[in-house]
């Protein structure tokens, strides 16, 4: 039986290989990473390895944010609240009224600045009362906490559960060290719970109560 033979054929490539050209004025970008970021402006930058960048606002890891701008200012008159003191009572803001009132906010019980601040307010608690003025201290630590840290240091005066940190959120008390440590801020209201004087400085505790002290006694 006859066979039919067909004469074999090259087919070419349907695409041509290129060689590709090198252009040393090109720059090659780097991929942002979406593994990690941090929030600098709104904008979200790969940053995995270094700290966050202080902004108007920062995300903590669970995703809530947390505002810097404080929202207390001088000549206006700061949300009102009620807490519990180191004695389990309540406490609302409206009872100081009539008589101006240095409130300060502070980290925590029993560590060493605040504990430094603490004490300094109860040497000079005389001086403040010759003044006309209550003191009033406040954190996130619960009553029970409070009133073990009033009696070993023999405070004088109110201490103020401030439980979630929910007042502090409300009159903007600021964050330090970007976010990760509660602020140290004091505030002066006077007779109409207006406030008058607002004073922030985190390493010199001792500072604020000689500053509202110098206030209220230039009054």
């Amino acid at each position: 039986m006859a066979s039919l033979s067909l004469p074999k054929h090259h087919f070419p490539s349907v695409l041509p290989t290129q060689t590709p050209r090198h252009n040393p004025s090109s720059k090659t970008l780097p991929i942002v990473s979406s593994s990690s970021h941090s929030q600098f402006y709104g904008l979200k930058l790969s940053n995995s390895s270094s700290l966050p960048i202080p902004s108007s606002s920062s995300s903590s890891s669970s995703g809530k944010m947390f505002i810097f701008a404080a929202k207390v200012d001088k000549g206006k008159v700061p949300p009102a609240f009620t807490l519990k003191d180191q004695d389990g009572k309540t406490v609302s803001l409206s009872k100081f009224k009539g008589k101006p009132v240095v409130l300060y906010f502070y980290p925590a019980d029993e560590t060493p600045g605040c504990t430094k601040q603490a004490c300094a307010f109860r040497d000079s608690y005389e001086k403040f009362k010759k003044a006309g003025a209550q003191v009033v201290g406040i954190s996130g630590d619960d009553p029970s906490s409070h009133k073990a840290f009033a009696k070993k240091y023999k405070l004088p005066y109110t201490l103020l559960s401030d439980d979630g940190n929910k007042v502090r959120k409300e009159w903007g008390v600021p964050s330090d060290l970007f976010g990760t440590l509660p602020g140290r801020q004091t505030y002066v209201l006077d007779k109409n719970g207006v406030v008058q004087l607002i004073y922030n400085n985190q390493f010199q505790p001792e500072k604020h109560i000689d500053e509202t002290l110098k206030f209220l006694q230039s009054l």
